[in-house]
């Protein structure tokens, strides 16, 4: 049985699904999440592990040590090289982190905050949302 929310990657090969209300939404404006994802910043959000399937493919991950000093494993599409979701964080045990993008109904989701603003380009606006220099608390 499909649960609330799918996503898969650019090409079909790695299909996931969910069904928590993510109540950590963000926009991430820091360097790290930049050059992750090849925009002016990340939308993401947090997933109980034991929530999370994967239905299809196998992603291949990539082990990050991120500014904190804590590592983490980005896990794209190896036939496509969609970015699809986040796990093993050290900060975070038992969460996994969606890209926004890959879900299939994206508009589902909005972000609950903005992080790291301090990172944001000059040319992007501030949404109407809680504003953070850091991950907040």
């Amino acid at each position: 049985m499909p649960k609330k929310y799918t996503a898969q990657c650019a090409c079909g090969a790695v299909k996931f699904q969910f069904d928590t209300d993510p109540s950590f939404i963000a926009n991430c404006h820091c360097n790290d999440c930049k050059r992750a994802s090849g925009g002016e910043m990340a939308t993401f959000f947090g997933v109980p592990a034991d929530d999370f399937e994967l239905l299809s493919g196998q992603p291949k991950a990539f082990h990050y040590i991120a500014n904190s000093g804590k590592g983490l494993d980005r896990n794209f599409c190896p036939e496509c090289g969609s970015r699809v979701f986040t796990d093993n964080l050290e900060t975070f045990p038992g969460t996994v982190f969606v890209q926004l993008g890959s879900l299939d109904q994206p508009d589902l989701i909005a972000p609950k905050l903005e992080m790291f603003d301090m990172r944001r380009l000059h040319w992007v606006k501030p949404l109407d949302l809680p504003q953070y220099d850091a991950m907040p608390d």
